[in-house]
C-alpha cells in the first residue's frame, strides 16, 4: 500500500495541471478574445498617441 501513498501526490498534481491547462485553453478565443483584443488595441493606441505628443 505504500506505493499508493507514493503515487497519490503526483497523480493529484497531474490532474490539477491538466485542469489548469484546459481552463487556459478554453478562455482563449470566443467573446473573451474580442474583448481582450479590444483592450490591447486601446492600450496600444493610447501609447502611440502619448508618444506622438511627446515627440512634438
Amino acid at each position: 500500500m505504500d506505493y499508493v501513498a507514493a503515487l497519490t501526490p503526483p497523480f493529484v498534481m497531474a490532474v490539477a495541471f491538466t485542469a489548469l491547462i484546459v481552463t487556459i485553453v478554453k478562455s482563449q478565443g470566443g467573446a473573451n478574445k474580442a474583448k481582450e483584443d479590444g483592450a490591447v488595441d486601446a492600450a496600444l493606441a493610447e501609447a502611440k498617441s502619448t508618444r506622438q505628443k511627446s515627440e512634438d
